[in-house]
């Protein structure tokens, strides 16, 4: 009788092949992953490359707007509808900087984004009776964004309508500062009863952005005396603008964090970069990640192990994502280049984008507003400042991905020999010679 050769066993060659399956799937996104986090930075870009990687994402935060995706960003964070259609329409104006045949376009997108901040989800959260109307951040943001469509537009002349517009605002918003500062803050509240310096930065800059825009120096008093009494107002550990402060004194309630500074430094160069530079520096070595293989930024100073909050979201290794995702701003704007790479690199490499049909998302597209801070701070122009100061010394290691390298290749290589195991384990196995009696 023959004896019949042994099978293999139809459950261990399924998981055999299954195993195999996955490991191909993760060796596939860890390679895609790595070659991302070589992804050059919007300063080693030219503006066609910067308009070209915009593109897609513009495409799909515009249609995740137009299929409520603010509203939805609205219950996730206390501004999400407003930011999620403000930095939308910014970010075409950025674009159509860089490349003017944009240009129709990304006036008509930035309008209809600033009109459904006016928009009763747009006005919604904020008070309709606070000085400027629905607080300095309603105010300061719209103003920003109508004045940078009037620069997009070729000025008072080309938009004149929206330019009186702008006019109306900063009057506003500039006899508030000045009744504010009369009463003994140079702070204006977001909400009642609460202020936030951020807020009043980007204000401030919409100010300038009006006077620049207007040939003028009409606010320039004003600008002077501001920054005097913020500076008398620093929080006394970093030497930064605070994150948060006493409505009615205008002293910190709330040092430096790394949300609220990342935002404020990229409109603090519109308004004095001399300034911004010297705090871009301070920040850099207080907030700088303390993990080489994590360039990102800290929500608290060094030292500071305080959790993270709704204004920081979840922190990992006391990293922020989103103070990390804005700080591409400020970085492109101080001509950081090392910091700039590693911050556009890290992103790339941890967001898991994909893009299908022309439009790009990020984790799976599940927070819109996420996308839209990110393109906004990687299509960053500097509007105002004729010069910009030189970088500051990096803090960020060039050798950041090389732990990266081998945090991902060794479990990959393990995987691999569980899977060469596994097959040769399936084989069946040599027949053994019979022996002749001799």
């Amino acid at each position: 009788m023959t004896d019949e050769p042994p099978h293999r066993s139809p459950a261990g060659t399924t998981a055999a092949v299954l195993l195999t399956v996955a490991a191909v799937m993760v060796t596939g996104v860890v390679t895609l992953a790595t070659v991302r986090s070589h992804t050059p930075s919007p300063l080693e870009r030219t503006d066609a490359d910067v308009v070209a990687d915009a593109l897609p994402r513009l495409e799909f935060v515009r249609e995740a707007l137009h299929e409520g995706a603010g509203t939805a960003m609205q219950e996730l964070f206390p501004e999400g509808y407003f930011f999620t259609h403000a930095l939308y329409g910014l970010t075409w104006l950025s674009v159509a900087q860089r490349d003017p045949d944009l240009q129709d376009r990304a006036l008509r997108e930035a309008r209809w984004s600033l009109k459904r901040l006016y928009s009763p989800e747009g006005t919604g959260p904020f008070s309709s009776v606070a000085v400027p109307a629905y607080g300095v951040f309603h105010a300061g943001w719209s103003a920003w964004l109508r004045g940078q469509i009037v620069a997009v537009a070729g000025g008072p002349e080309q938009a004149p309508e929206e330019m009186a517009a702008l006019d109306a605002a900063a009057e506003e918003i500039a006899e508030a500062f000045e009744a504010s500062l009369a009463h003994g803050t140079p702070y204006l509240t977001s909400y009642p009863g609460q202020a936030w310096p951020v807020d009043n930065v980007v204000a401030m800059a919409a100010l300038r952005l009006r006077d620049h825009l207007a040939g003028e120096d009409r606010y320039a008093a004003l600008f002077r005396l501001w920054m005097t009494e913020v500076r008398a107002r620093l929080d006394p550990a970093t030497g930064l603008i605070p994150h948060r402060v006493d409505p009615v004194t205008g002293h910190p309630v709330e040092g430096a964090r790394g949300t609220s500074q990342t935002l404020l430094l990229r409109f603090l160069f519109e308004i004095d970069p001399e300034w911004a530079a010297a705090d871009y520096t301070v920040f850099r070595e207080l907030f700088a990640s303390e993990h080489a293989m994590l360039p990102g930024v800290r929500e608290y100073p060094r030292g500071n192990r305080s959790p993270g909050d709704v204004d920081s979201g979840p922190l990992i290794f006391g990293l922020s994502a989103s103070a990390s995702t804005v700080a591409l701003a400020g970085s492109i704007l101080a001509q950081d280049t090392a910091t700039a790479d590693a911050l556009t690199g890290f992103a790339e490499a941890t967001g898991m984008a994909v893009e299908w049909r022309g439009k790009r998302r990020y984790l799976g597209g599940v927070l819109p507003v996420g996308d839209a801070f990110l393109m906004w701070a990687l299509t960053t122009v500097p509007t105002v400042p004729d010069r910009i100061p030189a970088a500051p010394t990096t803090t960020v290691s060039p050798w950041w991905r090389v732990p990266w390298y081998a945090l991902t290749l060794l479990p990959i290589a393990a995987l691999w020999w569980i899977v060469l195991v596994r097959w040769r384990s399936l084989r069946p196995p040599r027949p053994v010679p019979e022996r002749s009696d001799p």
